[in-house]
């Protein structure tokens, strides 16, 4: 067995564990957090955690990109908008994953095999220091490695219901500290989706254990025009990814 099969199987069975001693209402290590299960609360635990409200130039490269979308891109949009429209705040998560979400996704194609670089679902990622772990299996990520995800460059959290029920933020939030940790980086983005709604968000490192974010303007993905936004929104990500790569 290779070491990068192994490794990856240790990470699969150590995420299984703890999911087995959570549903068995076992007591996880003193300050573990699950992704799935992470709050605001918890956060603020942890680390020191800023939301920047109406700072919005930050997304001004990414947001307004000059990324151009083909006619055979524009059909496909319009074409599975038309079949999926009215189901979109229908779907439970999987149904919305599979029907539109990955049809997207898969268009934008983040698999480059020639850089190393390709799309995950369901992937586990753990960071742990002297004062706390975080951990747990994240819904998809854009990572340099075909086998696991080695270094992770984007994430987005994918959510059906509503904020009154669960916040996919802080959810998103701990991956990308996640993220920029286990990279050594300062800056990770990232996308959370809610029925039809998209946001993106960006994610900085001010000093040690020390953080804060943006979060966009809101993409109503059954309405053509904004469907388009984050198509290009996704494309720029690609992009920017195959530039830092190579």
């Amino acid at each position: 067995m290779s070491e990068e099969l192994e490794l990856k199987l240790l990470r699969k069975i150590e995420e299984l564990k703890r999911e087995i001693r959570e549903l068995k209402g076992e007591k996880l290590e003193v300050n573990s957090y699950s992704f799935s299960k992470i709050t605001f609360s918890d956060l603020d635990k942890i680390i020191n955690i800023i939301e920047k409200i109406g700072d919005e130039e930050i997304f001004d490269s990414w947001i307004n990109n000059n990324i151009n979308i083909s006619s055979e891109d524009l059909n496909f949009l319009t074409t599975l908008l038309k079949s999926e429209k009215f189901f979109i705040e229908r779907y439970k998560e999987e149904d919305l994953k599979v029907k539109f979400i990955a049809p997207i996704l898969n268009r934008v194609d983040f698999k480059l095999v020639d850089i190393q670089i390709r799309d995950f679902y369901e992937e586990s990622i753990t960071y742990k220091n002297k004062n706390f772990t975080l951990t747990g299996i994240c819904d998809f990520i854009v990572s340099k490695g075909l086998n696991y995800a080695k270094t992770p460059l984007f994430f987005i959290q994918e959510f059906k219901k509503g904020f009154d029920s669960s916040d996919p933020r802080p959810q998103l939030i701990a991956e990308l500290i996640s993220a920029i940790e286990i990279n050594n980086f300062t800056q990770m983005r990232g996308a959370y989706i809610v029925g039809a709604i998209w946001n993106f968000v960006i994610l900085e490192k001010l000093k040690e254990n020390s953080y804060q974010y943006f979060v966009s303007e809101n993409f109503d993905s059954t309405k053509i025009n904004d469907l388009k936004e984050i198509y290009k929104n996704l494309l720029f990500v690609k992009e920017e990814i195959k530039g830092f790569v190579q």
